[in-house]
């Protein structure tokens, strides 16, 4: 992790440009049982609550993740993804919570895959999560420590739930985190809002996808 003796560690250290090398991109639960065309059509048809993160997912979110996923890769960076999926058939070793809330998505299963638009290339890591913080309840942290990454970018759904616990828990166990909120998306605009609001200064540093595209590319330069 960036060493920063207390003497010296100041409020601007979080504002801290990613490093080439030391940096990966963490998608969070963007897979098919949140959206998928035939979902978001059924919810205009229907009036469903969901259109508005339906359609923010399909016109914002997607399109903007695969601009950033593409300009990361092109720049050398590493691409994490994480979506909710038990690692049994039957559900018996997802948390509690997840068990209460019915977010059951078995092994293997499509609604467990990432939605083909950002979906991992190549070699990417895909780690599947059984509650609502990936650091809570996976390996990711002796992943990302193996790899030599210090920042991580975080970006996903939902923003007020799984995005941010992500967030939290990586400035927690020493990351420079930034979120991409134009790739992010919650249940509710507001919900967003707070969300963003509560994070950006305090746990994270808050970028939209054109700045950190401006970012990556002043560093390749």
């Amino acid at each position: 992790m960036p060493h920063i003796p207390l003497s010296q560690a100041r409020r601007e250290d979080r504002e801290r440009p990613i490093e080439l090398g030391k940096t990966a991109l963490l998608s969070i639960d963007m897979q098919n049982a949140e959206w998928s065309a035939e979902m978001a059509a059924d919810a205009r048809a229907t009036g469903s609550s969901k259109v508005d993160f339906l359609d923010r997912l399909e016109h914002i979110v997607i399109p903007n993740q695969v601009r950033l996923q593409s300009a990361a890769r092109e720049a050398g960076l590493e691409v994490i993804y994480t979506v909710i999926e038990a690692l049994t058939k039957d559900g018996r070793d997802i948390s509690l919570d997840h068990k209460i809330s019915g977010l059951f998505f078995p092994k293997g299963s499509l609604e467990a895959k990432v939605i083909p638009a950002v979906a991992p290339a190549d070699d990417e890591i895909l780690i599947p999560k059984t509650a609502s913080g990936i650091f809570n309840c996976t390996n990711i942290e002796y992943v990302l420590r193996n790899m030599g990454i210090e920042y991580v970018v975080i970006y996903g759904v939902c923003t007020d739930q799984c995005v941010e616990t992500a967030v939290r828990d990586a400035c927690d166990r020493g990351f420079l985190v930034t979120q991409v909120e134009d790739c992010c998306a919650a249940d509710d605009p507001k919900r967003h809002e707070r969300s963003i609001q509560a994070m950006g200064g305090h746990y994270c540093r808050m970028r939209t996808t054109d700045e950190m595209l401006k970012e990556l590319a002043s560093m390749r330069a």
